[in-house]
Parts: structure tokens; sequence; C-alpha cells
């Protein structure tokens, strides 16, 4: 049979591509008869151009989809569009995946929550405690989080970062954050830890494993842990980094980092995972209710096998966010709803949570409360006079934290607050003890003790003690901190050295890092993974080495050479 082609005809076939490709980025140009996706697709208008990175987006009520939608690009080189069946790298929201494989295993009898994960990964260190699987699934172990390790011992987050580099931070670990059991800090590590004990229990590699248990029971036939970063994965989105002139650069994710995130899936793939909450075709006989159980209510926690408990405008929530590679994820469900939403996005700076919220605001309208009133918009306090005298009392030198401190000082009838490395702000006094900071957006309450001297002062619930006022050093006397520091735990090293007056840290990957004066032997740092230094002594006053604190790891050790 002979095919016939005019012209016309030949037009109208490429309308009909280029409507097949604006449906594929969701087209807000199209009307869709829906309110509901028409209001979705003006929230995201900006993305939906072939110049942008963008965003995927699921919602789905009772088990039936409501929306599916791609806006921008999921490879700007190549101007290949977002859709339903993009795969997106999303990163933390992996972790609710491996949480229901170790809850599974438990509901067979394998392992239980009070095993010391040492009975299976005997090459983690004892520390003199133990940590269980219990400790795992809820960040209460104490064990280092490796995205801030690996920083410091000298990698950048585009080098191939492995599963077994990771494994092999964790065996060399020299001390906990903290006793297990006895705080909340959320660790990545805790969880590629859980992703071995599976395969050690099992006798299966991870991906294996979830492949045949999780994934292809529920037919994710996209969705993969992913393993190699060599691996060319059909359908894939790339990262992409805004600048400050909005040019979008592109981003390395040479991540394998299996159990705490390097989950590739898709919108509609987590669509049947979403699905499974309400019916589950996995994790039956109590291990999808294990996971969905508020844990620990007494000390306040409400998190669990990768998923946390919350609420969101009188509604409770079991949600989990990602960020990995400029890649930014959330998935969030409304259990007596049946409601869920899911945003996948491939550019940095973005908010998936903020706008996974933005669409439950338009499908859940009716039963959603209001929205609490933001403490930005709230005027500022009413002012009273306080005595210059009283103001006096309350100067000096406040501990915030790890070399991390707020002078107090006087300008006039008021005072100004100065932290480390930042500006002065000046303060509001609403009574006799609390003082508004109106650039935190919030106050600063001073107390007493049983003698009425200043004490400390309270600052968003943490208890900052006043200090001995010191003078700041000469740079001359900088000189005893300068030589090199060695980590045994993480393999690196760093000199201190002295220039032109300043003490700077320098690494042989890093280059060098500035360093800034914050009170007696601490000093603050200029990167995100050594913003707090401190030097130690010995016996005698001499410097022996130095101490990094970050926001997840503690006490990382630096003797000096």
């Amino acid at each position: 049979m002979r095919h016939f082609f005019t012209k016309k005809s030949f037009f109208v076939l490429l309308c009909i591509a280029g409507l097949l490709f604006l449906g594929n980025t969701a087209s807000a140009a199209l009307k869709t008869q829906d309110p509901y996706t028409d209001k979705v697709d003006k929230l995201f208008k900006d993305l939906n151009k072939t110049e942008s990175a963008g965003i995927a987006v699921m919602a789905l009520k009772e088990g039936k989809v409501l929306l599916r939608r791609g806006y921008g690009m999921a490879n700007l080189e190549h101007k290949v569009p977002i859709t339903p069946q993009t795969v997106f790298d999303i990163a933390s929201v992996s972790k609710q995946f491996t949480g229901l494989a170790i809850s599974m295993l438990i509901e067979e009898g394998k392992i239980s929550l009070q095993d010391d994960i040492r009975r299976y990964i005997p090459e983690l260190p004892a520390f003199g405690q133990t940590i269980t699987i219990e400790h795992l699934v809820h960040h209460t172990s104490g064990i280092r989080d490796w995205p801030g390790t690996l920083a410091l011992a000298g990698w950048n987050f585009d080098d191939v970062i492995s599963f077994d580099q990771i494994l092999t931070m964790a065996f060399n670990q020299k001390e906990l954050n903290f006793k297990p059991g006895s705080e909340f800090l959320y660790s990545n590590t805790g969880y590629n830890l859980l992703a071995e004990l599976v395969q050690r229990v099992t006798g299966k590699f991870f991906r294996q494993w979830t492949e045949e248990n999780i994934f292809g029971p529920l037919e994710m036939k996209d969705t993969h842990f992913h393993d190699d970063h060599t691996e060319v994965v059909p359908k894939r989105a790339y990262g992409y980094a805004r600048d400050q002139e909005g040019k979008f650069h592109t981003v390395a994710d040479n991540l394998t980092a299996f159990g705490s995130s390097s989950l590739f899936t898709t919108i509609d793939d987590l669509a049947k995972w979403v699905k499974n909450f309400d019916n589950p075709k996995v994790g039956k006989e109590g291990a999808l209710d294990r996971m969905l159980q508020r844990v620990d209510p007494k000390k306040r926690r409400s998190y669990a096998y990768g998923l946390g408990l919350g609420q969101y405008r009188g509604l409770n929530t079991i949600s989990h966010g990602g960020s990995w590679a400029s890649f930014r994820t959330f998935l969030v469900y409304f259990p007596e709803q049946r409601f869920s939403v899911v945003t996948l996005l491939n550019y940095s700076p973005s908010n998936s949570s903020r706008d996974a919220y933005d669409i439950a605001d338009i499908y859940l309208a009716d039963i959603l409360k209001p929205q609490p009133r933001s403490s930005s918009n709230k005027p500022e306090p009413n002012p009273v006079p306080v005595p210059a005298a009283v103001l006096d009392e309350y100067t000096g030198t406040y501990r915030l934290g790890n070399a991390w401190y707020v002078t107090i000082s006087r300008d006039g009838d008021r005072l100004k607050t100065q932290a480390t490395a930042e500006d002065a702000f000046p303060t509001t006094a609403t009574s006799q003890t609390r003082f508004w900071v109106e650039a935190y957006r919030a106050p600063i309450v001073f107390k007493r003790d049983k003698e009425g001297k200043v004490s400390h002062f309270l600052y968003r619930g943490s208890t900052c003690p006043k200090l001995e006022d010191l003078p700041i050093p000469d740079p001359e006397q900088w000189a005893e901190f300068t030589g090199e520091y060695i980590s045994d735990e993480l393999g690196t090293s760093y000199t201190i050295a002295l220039s032109d007056g300043k003490l700077m840290a320098k690494h042989r990957r890093h280059g060098t890092i500035g360093l800034t004066y914050a009170y007696k032997d601490d000093f603050r740092g200029g990167e995100w993974f050594m913003q707090a230094l401190e030097f130690f002594r010995g016996q005698k006053g001499k410097v022996e080495g130095f101490m990094i604190n970050q926001a997840r790891n503690r006490n990382l050790r630096f003797q000096k050479k």
C-alpha cells in the first residue's frame, strides 16, 4: 500500500509533534479544562521553557493520579524536556526504601532492632558503646556524616564518591559524636551501613535485593539504586546550578551512596510507591506499619525508617526531602486524606518542599487551616527604656557554640550585638532583660545567677554563657599555632600558616582557607566543612592540635606534627 504526503499533511504532522512536545513540558499555554492543574501550571510557568532546568510534579489521592506534569528541561544541552518518565536522582528521599528493606527483614525474623550492628559489620569500631540497628534507623547512633568528613579529608562533591569509600571512612572513625541513643543527629552514613547490613544478611547486592523485593513487585520499572556512576541511564535528568545572573551550569553527579541516597526514579514510579502506603503490595504483615508510626514521642523524635512525621496547616504528614548535585526532591503524604505530592527538581537554588506544599495548598484548600503568620511580618516590639548601668552589665562576650561567640556592647542608650565573622546589629529593649534583634527576628534574654550577676543569655533555645573578657591578641602571638596537623582518622593533613597578620589553613586539594579569630584559641574557617576550628593544648600549655566541629560531626581531631 502506498502512502501519499502533501505539504498540508506534513504541516499537520509538524503541528501535532509540537503539541506533543508542549504536552511533555506541561504546556502552561494549553488549557486543561482542570482548574487545579491550570493553577499548578501557573506556579511553574517561568520554568516552562527550553532555556530552563525544571521540575516534575505528581499529585495523587486515594490511588488516583490527579496530576503528572513536567516543566523545563531534563537536559539543557540537547533541549530534552522533563516528562513524567524522566529519571531523577532523588537524593535522600531514597532513605525510606532502605527503611522498608530493614523493616521487612525485621518482619521476616532475620534481624532485630536491638541487634548490635557489629554483629553483621565487625569492621566498624566498637567505640566502647553498642550501636543497634534501631539507633541507625532513627539517626541516634552518633556515627559521623560522610559529606562533612570526606569534604574535610579533601574530596570535592564533583569527585567520584563511592559506597566503598564511605564505608572505609566509617571503619576508620575514631570516636562517636555522642552516646548512642542520647541524641538525634542526621547521619547519611548510618543509612549506608543499613544498606550494607541488607547485603550481608541476604547475600545479595542491595540493588538486586531491592529490585526483587520492592521495585519489581510494585512494577517500578524505571527505578534502581545507582551503584555505578558510569552507567548509562535512559531518560535521565541532569543537575544544574544557577549563578547570580541566573545562568545555568552543569553539576556532576558521581555519587554511589546507595542506602542514604542515589536512588534513580520517576514521578510515575513514585506514584506506585505512594499507592503502596494505602494498599500494600510490599511491606505487608506490619513492615510498612512500622515505618509509618511515630517513634519516641516523649523525646519529640518523629523520624524513623527514612520518613519524618509532622504536620502542615493542621493536617498530619509523612515526608522526606533530598538534596544532592543540584537535585532537590520532596515527597509528602497526608495519611488521613490519602493524598500525596511529589516534586523532583534538577536545579539549585530551589525549594522542592515549598513547591510541594504550594501544590497541596491548591488541592486541599478546603480543609487546610490558615497559614501561620510569618515572624518576618511581625512589627517591631514596643521599646522600653533601660538604665545605662543595666546595659553595661550586659556587655561582654558570650559563647553561642563551637568557635562561635557574640560580643554585646553599648551604643548610647541601646545594645548592639556582633557574632563571630558577622556584622554588628542594633537591638531593641522590650523589657529590662529582653532585647529584640531585628536582623535575626529573634530576642536575646539575659539571665542572672544567685548572686545577681549576669551569667548568660537565652537565644533560640540555647543557653549562652558569659565569658571572661579577653583582649584581641596580637597576630604575632598566633605563631604558636603554625605547623602541620594530621588526622589519622581522615588520612589527611592541614598546614596552619601566618601571613600578613592573618592565620590560614592550607590543604593540598582545597588550597588556602582563611581563619577568623573568635575567642582565645578558637577560630572560624571560611569553608562550610571548617566553620569551627579550636586549638587544644597539653598540660604544659603548648599547642598540641586542633579539633574541627561541623553541623553533623564533632571533635574531628588533628594532631600537631
